[in-house]
Formats: C-alpha cells, sequence, structure tokens
C-alpha cells in the first residue's frame, strides 16, 4: 500500500488571519455588531465567526461554510402563538 500524501499549504490565508484579529480586538472594545439588529457581540465565537465572514467577502483564503440545515428567509416574530379557544380565567366555579 502506498502511504498517503498530506496536502500541505496553509487553511486559512494570512489576510483571514488579520480579520479574525481585528474582529476580536473590536469584540474586546465593545463596538463589534451582528447582523440586521445591530446586537453587541459578546461571544468570542461569534466574532471569529464574523472576522472569517469578513474575509470571504474580501477574497480572503477561508474554507467555505459547512453546508447545515438552512433556516427560512422570514424573519422571526416575537410574542405568543395565538391559539383558538376560550380565555382561561383566574377563578374556576364550583357547583
Amino acid at each position: 500500500m502506498a502511504a498517503r500524501k498530506k496536502s500541505g499549504g496553509r487553511k486559512y490565508g494570512k489576510a483571514a488571519s488579520k480579520r479574525v484579529e481585528s474582529a476580536m480586538r473590536r469584540k474586546k472594545k465593545g463596538t463589534l455588531r451582528s447582523g440586521r439588529s445591530r446586537k453587541k457581540v459578546t461571544s468570542r465565537k461569534q466574532a471569529i465567526a464574523i472576522g472569517l465572514s469578513e474575509a470571504r467577502e474580501k477574497g480572503a483564503k477561508v474554507p467555505r461554510k459547512r453546508g447545515g440545515s438552512k433556516r427560512s428567509s422570514g424573519r422571526k416574530t416575537g410574542g405568543r402563538k395565538k391559539t383558538g379557544g376560550r380565555k382561561k380565567t383566574g377563578a374556576r366555579k364550583r357547583r
């Protein structure tokens, strides 16, 4: 049996590394914000993901995203689901 050849080279490019580094600094400073809601990022993993995403947009050497289950592009709405039926009252009648 022939020995397997190891694939050499870097998985991520230098530009990607710089982007992630920048995102981490912004996270520590408290200015890194995410998504449409522009909420402040507090998670280290989220900061790394944002840095890699920015690098990907700029064309840096970054592996493609793993294909997971995709959610519908529709917006989530807050609040309760409406249920058909009567309203529940606090006190019950006794017979």
